[in-house]
């Protein structure tokens, strides 16, 4: 069974305590108590507890991102839906999300201590907490350009997951790549704007040897392949997000191997 079906088959109380436990079980209109679900267990509901974090973190701290500066725009909100629909989220799994989306931009909504239960209960799952950290990215630049409150969360994500604000300027710059390469036309395009985002995308430059730029591409693609990271706690639904990102990749290397000739 699922995630998502423990949690509607009622042992949610045993997968999940803490804070997470409570938005998701208040997003499902329940009331557990915050000490269920003893955090950190290992055994076959491991995979599962992260799921559960992973999704009730994901949409909560999207939508205190998206409040930061004082108000949501409809392209943050835009954002939110497409995450959903790229997820093909069922009609109960939408209603949860929007409402920890909601969760999220409440002024009473603690955000530290989310951030500090999901990172416990990810246990060094790195890739994982990088596939979350760059969803978030992609929300703060959901209306083109991100607020300086934004920033400061975004900043704040990074200190309590472990990434230094190197690791977010990079992640910053290749989100931002993606999010133009992924709907660029080539022919509309200037071929040099097209592969300076592709570069980006990889996280290298124009002046990087062959050898580099596969390496980082290989990379890459393993810290975003769907099963690996699905293995890892990833919830399946966010599969085709991973599958995107990936095919983002692909292009972009592709773009310079040709651009290259190598």
């Amino acid at each position: 069974m699922s995630w998502w079906g423990k949690i509607l088959g009622g042992t949610f109380g045993f997968m999940l305590g803490g804070p997470l436990g409570a938005l998701l079980g208040a997003s499902l209109g329940h009331q557990f108590d915050s000490s269920q679900g003893k955090e950190g267990l290992g055994g076959p509901a491991n995979r599962e507890r992260i799921q559960s974090a992973f999704f009730a973190a994901t949409f909560s701290v999207m939508g205190h991102i998206c409040k930061a500066d004082g108000k949501v725009t409809p392209d943050e909100i835009q954002l939110a839906q497409s995450v959903m629909d790229q997820m093909q989220l069922s009609p109960d799994q939408r209603v949860a999300a929007k409402r920890l989306f909601n969760e999220g931009k409440s002024s009473t909504f603690p955000f530290k201590a989310v951030l500090e239960q999901f990172r416990r209960e990810c246990r060094r799952r790195h890739t994982l907490m990088q596939m979350f950290l760059e969803i978030q990215i992609h929300a703060a630049y959901a209306d083109g350009s991100i607020h300086p409150a934004e920033r400061k969360v975004l900043r704040d994500v990074c200190d309590v997951l472990g990434f230094s604000q190197q690791d977010l300027a990079h992640l910053e710059a290749m989100v931002r790549s993606q999010s133009h390469f992924a709907g660029a036309d080539p022919a509309g395009r200037p071929s040099k704007t097209r592969i300076q985002e592709a570069y980006d995308v990889l996280g290298m430059t124009a002046t990087s040897n062959p050898a580099d730029i596969k390496k980082a591409y290989r990379r890459l693609m393993s810290q975003h392949h769907p099963d690996k990271l699905v293995a890892k706690g990833l919830p399946e639904e966010m599969m085709k997000i991973a599958g995107q990102k990936t095919h983002e990749i692909k292009v972009a290397y592709n773009t310079i191997r040709e651009a290259r000739g190598f």
